[in-house]
């Protein structure tokens, strides 16, 4: 047998040496792996982030569970105390239909009875049951949820209660903040509105903050806005708050509150006399501002076209300020300012004489209104005749350069700083003889009608002249800090004994029963001092003025007691498209009932002397609570529905409003028209604004009869025509 070898044969010195190679390739592979695992814990434990993300904040919140607390914006109120706008919620119904959707005990959470569910929805939305019914029945079968378009949207408050109380499976609500004007149409430009930024992004989010986009609102925004806080709660896995942890609390700042020189009662007035001037001759425009003299409050202003504020129903585009954001030529009561000038400079001779009727100024001529008269008069019945002609030589006896410093005393031309949004400063022409002619009496100047208050003050104020005020104080609701605004002098432009004057003057308008063209504003045993005016309007199209019997802008402004003036109340009204009267007796249908109202308050700017009281919280109280607490209080409750809970009351807890004022109370159950004989239209838009109907007012004063009988069950469909008589 042959032996074996013993020894093997070596390998390859040069594949022993690709062997090492390899091996320390792999070793070296496998450091650098294991390295950058250890770099990559030691950065993320030095670090805490991992692709740019911070592990301990997304930990954090994983297991946190933060909620928003909704700041309030700021209450505007008016100055006897009466809420102008508030914050509330608007809710938008939508139904799930999904038939997934379901408890944890596998309730269903979806619309079951979809016949019964229209039924009861189409008593509360403007849709019928088969119209409901049919959104309830989407084609596409992976729908998940419908609503119900407009008629589903701006639900109040006492709507929603009444609809959860039908306990209807798979109907829901979405809360969306609003902000809630329970006066409606009230000086609405001035006060504005405040909405959502962008709807379409923010529908669906109740944290969402309201903007002001016109007016008080808009001009105040930054102040009126709050600061939303935060909650923070530490959870498990499953959103369960977990035991003994640390809640985070940052309170929301709500926004400041604010008074408003605004008098609740004289701006009801002013809007209805208004209203029935709108209806019956149809102006293109209608202006009035009615202001403390002493302290250039505004107590009462509006114009026309305007809108209802809580159903935003007229607004369309008439977005436009028209008393600081419109400037206008305004004829006639500019000879207020002008006379002024002249007696203040010296150049004003009663006595003196000139030819009535007509006048050229550089080759053009000049008419009077009644240019048919002729003859010569003094320079003492400019005022009263409303002379073009007067005032025309009167400008020349003081020359360009003195007039136009007189002007510029007056603030003509300049914005008057009043904190409205959007005002303009105006301007006027002075290059020519002319048009220094034609400023005198009120053609070729564009003045705002706040401009013109404030020039006027001079004359009521003894020389001084006080700049319009539309806001009284704002008051932080956190730290109680108040600013105040104070009355402000902003000029002297004439003496004290050329404004008196210039009153006696303007008394020869009113009470001049021969040449007074303002004899139709007499209020008998009241010392007026008045001024008329009828504007030419420029032609839009170019090429001089517009012509015809209606083509001008009409105006008066009153200023009482004449002796020591109190206030001063101005009104225009432009194009009149159904001019069955003359102007002054449309205008004195504003004038002399405004000027009476205010007059019987006294001598204060807001001619609140009634006892004020706050209103009680009765929302969630019974009727025989609820009705003890007011009675209490002072207060007159009104019961709309026949059941026993309070669900929604009006005016709002905790406001101020006057002894024995009607509050109007929404209980459970059917809603029942009240007989409103007696009520003011204040009363009754608090009954509309709660309830959700339409009122249609008819006159001015008090209501005398309803076209719904008291105990008619209404909705938020119903119609209810109210006429209202003076007491």
């Amino acid at each position: 047998m042959k032996p074996m070898n013993p020894q093997r044969k070596s390998p390859n010195p040069k594949t022993r040496r690709n062997r090492q190679i390899v091996g320390i390739l792999l070793l070296a592979a496998i450091l650098l792996f294991f390295g950058l695992v250890v770099f990559r814990f030691f950065y993320i434990t030095v670090s805490g982030q991992i692709d740019g993300v911070n592990l301990a904040d997304r930990t954090r919140r994983k297991y946190t569970q933060e909620t928003v607390l909704k700041a309030k914006r700021g209450t505007i109120y008016a100055s006897n105390g009466d809420v102008i706008a508030e914050d509330s919620n608007v809710y938008t119904i939508f139904a799930v239909v999904d038939r997934k959707y379901v408890s944890i005990d596998d309730k269903p959470l979806y619309v079951q009875d979809k016949a019964k569910t229209a039924q009861v929805l189409s008593q509360y939305l403007s849709l019928s049951a088969a119209q409901i019914k049919k959104i309830l029945s989407p084609k596409s079968k992976k729908a998940f949820q419908v609503e119900f378009g407009n008629a589903g949207k701006n639900i109040d408050l006492a709507t929603k209660n009444q609809i959860d109380k039908q306990k209807l499976t798979g109907i829901y609500f979405r809360a969306q903040p609003a902000r809630l004007y329970p006066n409606g149409t009230f000086a609405s430009h001035i006060i504005g509105i405040a909405q959502l930024k962008d709807a379409k992004d923010t529908a669906k989010d109740s944290n969402a903050q309201l903007t002001g986009v016109m007016g008080i609102e808009k001009y105040f925004n930054r102040q009126l806005t709050g600061v939303n806080g935060r909650q923070q709660i530490q959870t498990d896995a499953n959103g369960y708050e977990l035991p003994m942890s640390k809640i985070v609390t940052k309170k929301a700042k709500d926004g400041d509150n604010m008074t408003l020189t605004i008098d609740a009662r004289l701006q009801n007035n002013l809007e209805t006399l208004m209203q029935n001037v709108q209806d019956k001759y149809k102006p293109v425009g209608l202006n009035a501002v009615l202001m403390n003299a002493k302290t250039g409050s505004i107590l009462a202003a509006s114009q026309r076209p305007t809108f209802d504020a809580a159903t935003m129903q007229g607004l369309g585009n008439v977005w436009r300020d028209t008393l600081v954001e419109d400037a206008y030529e305004p004829g006639s009561v500019m000879k207020v300012i002008s006379m002024a000038a002249t007696v203040d400079s010296g150049h004003y001779n009663p006595n003196a004489t000139y030819q009535y009727g007509a006048v050229t100024l550089d080759g053009s001529p000049g008419r009077d209104w009644n240019y048919s008269g002729g003859g010569t008069i003094p320079f003492s019945q400019v005022m009263p005749r409303s002379s073009n002609v007067g005032m025309v030589h009167l400008e020349e006896l003081m020359g360009a350069a003195t007039w136009k410093k007189y002007l510029e005393r007056f603030h003509m031309g300049q914005k008057t700083g009043l904190t409205l949004p959007g005002e303009v400063s105006g301007m006027y022409q002075f290059s020519r003889a002319i048009d220094q002619a034609n400023t005198a009496f009120g053609q070729g100047i564009n003045v705002t009608a706040m401009q013109m208050m404030q020039a006027f003050s001079a004359i009521a104020n003894g020389g001084k002249m006080v700049q319009p005020q539309i806001v009284s104080k704002i008051k932080n609701p956190l730290t109680g800090k108040t600013t105040t605004y104070q009355p402000k002098v902003v000029g002297r432009p004439i003496s004290a004994a050329t404004a008196a004057n210039v009153l006696d003057q303007m008394r020869q308008v009113v009470n001049n029963k021969q040449i007074g063209t303002g004899t139709a504003y007499q209020l008998p045993g009241v010392d007026l001092a008045v001024k008329t005016g009828t504007a030419q309007i420029a032609n839009p199209k170019g090429g001089g003025y517009l012509t015809g019997d209606s083509n001008y802008i009409f105006s008066v402004v009153g200023m009482a007691p004449a002796s020591d003036p109190q206030y001063i109340l101005y009104i225009t009204m432009q194009q009149p498209q159904k001019m069955t009267a003359p102007a002054e007796t449309i205008l004195s249908s504003i004038f002399k009932p405004l000027m009476t109202r205010v007059l019987s308050y006294g001598q204060t700017s807001s001619g609140a002397t009634t006892k004020q009281v706050t209103m009680p919280n009765v929302t969630n109280h019974s009727t025989a609570e609820a009705k003890e607490a007011l009675a209490n209080a002072g207060l007159t409750p009104v019961l709309v529905g026949s059941g026993t809970e309070v669900v929604q009351q009006l005016p709002k807890a905790n406001s101020r409003v006057l002894a024995g004022q009607r509050a109007v109370l929404l209980t459970d159950g059917a809603a029942l028209m009240p007989s409103v004989t007696g009520w003011s239209k204040n009363d009754i838009l608090k009954l509309a604004q709660i309830t959700g109907i339409q009122v249609n007012f008819t006159g001015t004063g008090y209501a005398v009869a309803q076209s719904i009988p008291a105990n008619s069950v209404i909705t938020t469909n119903s119609r209810v025509s109210v006429t209202l008589q003076p007491r």
